[in-house]
This record gives structure tokens, C-alpha cells and sequence, in this order.
């Protein structure tokens, strides 16, 4: 049986595709889900016509994700914190750190697209890339600095 996927599905293909599946599988699971419609002429010019307006869609949405990454880029933020000996931190800096400092920025950014594999734990001056969009992404400076507020009180 010939169908149209509406949504991309792993291992068989992707949206807007015609593949050809066995028929209890397009009965029991593709069509009541709504992944995919049976293959006919009427169907197929609905799905491309779906695809152009999702592709027109992406392209707006590209344009305002590189206009935000294009304010985010090069942007250099400052943290301070406690710090110990050879400049270890007492605690870490997280994403959730790095999206509060880019929301004060006026940037808003999912922290989950920050794109830090472990949380800092020194001093120092990193790199880190950050995801604005699907394909869209900038890198900011982050200085972590002494906490110079720690020392007066010791």
C-alpha cells in the first residue's frame, strides 16, 4: 500500500515522501495516528502544497533566528564568583546561569541550547556556542571572574 507521510518517520522516510508500506501497518498505526494519509492525487497535491507553506514558514523563521544571532555573536558576558585555591570555584556556572545573563541582555535563549557539556568550575574566559535556531547558532565570550565581594568579607 502507498502512503504520504505527513511527518518525518525514522527508518521509513520523510515528510511529504511516498513509500510504499504493508497494509496493517498503514491501517494500524500510520493513518489512525495521522502520520501518514493514503497515496492519491487529491492527497499528494495537499501535501505539497503543505510543504510549500512549512518551507515558506522555516525561511521567516530563519531570517529572525539570524537576526538574533547576529545581536548574540561576539557578545561578552561577565560573572563573578567565590573561588578557591588554584581558582576552583565553590559552585559552577551553569546554562541556567548563561540564559539568565543573555535574558539580561534582552536575548532569549532556551538553556537548553546553550551548548555547555559540563558546568564551569574555574576562572577564566570560555568559549561557548549557543543554538538560536535549527541550523542557526552564535558563540559569546563568558568571563568568570573573582567575586571581589568574597575577599572584603574574609
Amino acid at each position: 500500500m502507498e502512503v504520504i507521510l505527513r511527518e518525518d518517520v525514522e527508518h521509513l522516510g520523510a515528510m511529504g515522501e511516498v513509500v510504499k508500506v504493508k497494509p496493517g501497518y498503514a491501517r494500524n498505526y500510520l493513518l489512525p495516528r495521522g502520520i501518514a494519509v493514503a497515496a492519491s492525487r487529491k492527497n499528494v497535491a495537499e501535501i505539497e502544497h503543505q510543504k510549500r507553506l512549512v518551507e515558506a514558514k522555516r525561511a521567516t523563521e530563519r531570517k529572525a533566528a539570524l537576526g538574533v544571532a547576529d545581536k548574540v555573536e561576539g557578545l561578552v558576558l561577565e560573572v563573578s564568583a567565590r573561588a578557591g585555591e588554584e581558582d576552583k570555584l565553590y559552585g559552577s556556572v551553569t546554562n541556567l546561569d548563561i540564559e539568565k545573563l543573555l535574558r539580561a541582555q534582552g536575548m532569549k535563549v532556551d538553556r537548553r541550547k546553550i551548548d555547555l557539556a559540563d558546568p564551569i568550575k574555574k576562572l577564566g574566559t570560555y568559549r561557548i556556542t549557543v543554538g538560536i535556531a535549527h541550523d542557526v547558532k552564535a558563540t559569546i565570550t563568558l568571563k568568570v571572574n573573582q567575586d571581589e565581594s568574597a575577599d572584603a568579607d574574609d
